[in-house]
C-alpha cells in the first residue's frame, strides 16, 4: 500500500482532453514498456540503446522465475539461486539469463530465485534447499528478517563450501557471513577489527546500513591497498559485484554473472570470459519516465519539464498543482516501474506537475530535503507527497 500525505488542491473536472493517457495515447509512453516493432522500419529508424524490463513486479511463485536451458550445444550448465526481499530483481535477472543463454559460446544458465518471505512456508523451503544442493552461485540481497535470515542461513551454510560462489549484498550480519568469492570471506564479520565490523555491527539500523553500504562500495579501494595481491583481487570482484547488482538492469546484470562464473566455476576457469564494467546510476535523484537521464538538481529536472513538447499549457503553467513522488530505485534501474509510469501518467492527464524523487537505501529523508523543500524558505513547494514505496522491513505495507 502507498501512503500518502497531501494538503488540499483542486483538479480539473474530467474531461475528453485530460482522461488516463494509458488509455487514449497510442505514442510509446517508456522504453521500459512493450512495444510492436514494425520490421520494415528497423533499417531507417533510431536506434536507441535502454534498460528493458517487462515491468511485471508481482508473481506468485519461484516456478515463474526459474529458467531451464536448453542446451543444444552441450555448454557446461551454471546454476543460480537467488533470495531477494521483492520482486523487482525478477524481470531484469530474467532478461539477462535469456540474453546469455542465446548468445553465449561458454555455458548455459539456469536460474530460480525466492522472495525470502516465501520461506516461511514449509515446502517452498524445501524446494529451496533442494535447489542448492546442485547449484554453482548463490545470491542474497535485503535478508533483514531475523527469522529468515537463519532460515536462509541454515540452508546455505549446508552447501557453503561446495558452491562456487556465494554472493550477499546488504542483509542481516548472520547471512553476510556465507559470502564466498575465491580468498575473499566475511566469515570472521564481526569478530575481528577488519574494515567490515564497524559497517555490519549495527544490524538493527536497515536503513542506515544500506546507506553504510553505498558508502563502502565508493570507499573500499582506500582498503583494498593494505590487502594481500590475492585477497584484494577476490575483493574487487566482490565489490564489482555489489555496483553490478546495484545497477539492477539486465546488461549490468549479465556482465555479473559472466564475471562471476568466468573467474569461479571451475568448468570455466580457463575460458577468459569477456565482460564490462558496471554502469552506474545515481544513488539518489529525480527520474521521469520520458526524461532523457536521471536529475540530481530540481532546477534542473524542471527546467527539462518546461521543455516538453508533449506537456500542454495548462500542465506547464505555474499554478499547476505540484505533486511530489517517493520512488524506489531498484524499481526503476531493473525496469520494473510500470506501477510508477501509470502514476505520473495519470496525475499529468489530470493536471498535476509531477516531481519523482527516488533513494537506493531505506532513508528518503534526504532526497525529500533535496528535492521537494525551497533551500532558501525551509518550506516544500509542492502540494502533495505520495510515497509509492513499501515498508516490509518495518513489518508494515
Amino acid at each position: 500500500m502507498a501512503s500518502l500525505v497531501s494538503s488540499p488542491f483542486t483538479l480539473p473536472n474530467t474531461k475528453a482532453d485530460l482522461l488516463s493517457s494509458l488509455s487514449r495515447k497510442q505514442y510509446f509512453l517508456h522504453s521500459f514498456l512493450p512495444k510492436k516493432v514494425n520490421q520494415s522500419s528497423l533499417k531507417s529508424s533510431l536506434k536507441v540503446k535502454c534498460a528493458m524490463g517487462n515491468g511485471l513486479f508481482t508473481q506468485t511463485t519461484q516456478e515463474v522465475r526459474r529458467i531451464v536451458p536448453e542446451n543444444k550445444q552441450g555448454l557446461p550448465t551454471v546454476k543460480i539461486v537467488y533470495v531477494v526481499l521483492e520482486a523487482q530483481y525478477q524481470s531484469s535477472l530474467t532478461a539477462a539469463v535469456q540474453a546469455l543463454n542465446s548468445n553465449s559460446k561458454y555455458a548455459s544458465f539456469e536460474v530460480v530465485g525466492y522472495l525470502v518471505e516465501e520461506l516461511r512456508d514449509a515446502e517452498t523451503y524445501k524446494m529451496f534447499c533442494q535447489d542448492l544442493e546442485d547449484a554453482n552461485i548463490f545470491i542474497g540481497s535485503l535478508i533483514f528478517v531475523e527469522e529468515l535470515a537463519v532460515k536462509v542461513r541454515d540452508a546455505v551454510e549446508k552447501e557453503r563450501d561446495r558452491l562456487d560462489a556465494v554472493l550477499v549484498f546488504p542483509s542481516m550480519p548472520e547471512v553476510m557471513r556465507l559470502n564466498k568469492l575465491g580468498s575473499f570471506s566475511m566469515s570472521q564479520l564481526g569478530q575481528s577489527k577488519s574494515p567490515f565490523f564497524q559497517l555490519f555491527k549495527r544490524k538493527k539500523q536497515s536503513a542506515g546500513f544500506a546507506d553504510s553500504m553505498l558508502k563502502l562500495v565508493r570507499t573500499l579501494p582506500k582498503v583494498l591497498k593494505y590487502l594481500p595481491s590475492d585477497k584484494a583481487q577476490d575483493a574487487r570482484l566482490y565489490i564489482l559485484s555489489l555496483q553490478f547488482w546495484l545497477g539492477g538492469s539486465p546488461d549490468n546484470l549479465q556482465n555479473f554473472l559472466k564475471m562471476i562464473s568466468g573467474s569461479y566455476v571451475p568448468a570455466l576457469k580457463g575460458e577468459k570470459i569477456p565482460y564490462s564494467d558496471p554502469v552506474l546510476f545515481l544513488d539518489s535523484g529525480i527520474w521521469h519516465p520520458l526524461a532523457p537521464c536521471m536529475y540530481d538538481d530540481v532546477k534542473e529536472y524542471l527546467n527539462w519539464y518546461g521543455t516538453r513538447k508533449d506537456a500542454n499549457e495548462k500542465l506547464k503553467s505555474p499554478n499547476a498543482p505540484v505533486v511530489g513522488l517517493i520512488l524506489q530505485r531498484s524499481h526503476i534501474v531493473t525496469g520494473d516501474e510500470s506501477h510508477y509510469v501509470a502514476v505520473i501518467m495519470e496525475l499529468e492527464a489530470r493536471g498535476a506537475k509531477v516531481i519523482p524523487i527516488f533513494a537506493g537505501g531505506l532513508d528518503f529523508s534526504g532526497p525529500v530535503e533535496r528535492f521537494l523543500i525551497d533551500p532558501v524558505t525551509k518550506k516544500p513547494f509542492i502540494h502533495s507527497a505520495i510515497s509509492l514505496t513499501v515498508l516490509l522491513l518495518l513489518g508494515a505495507s
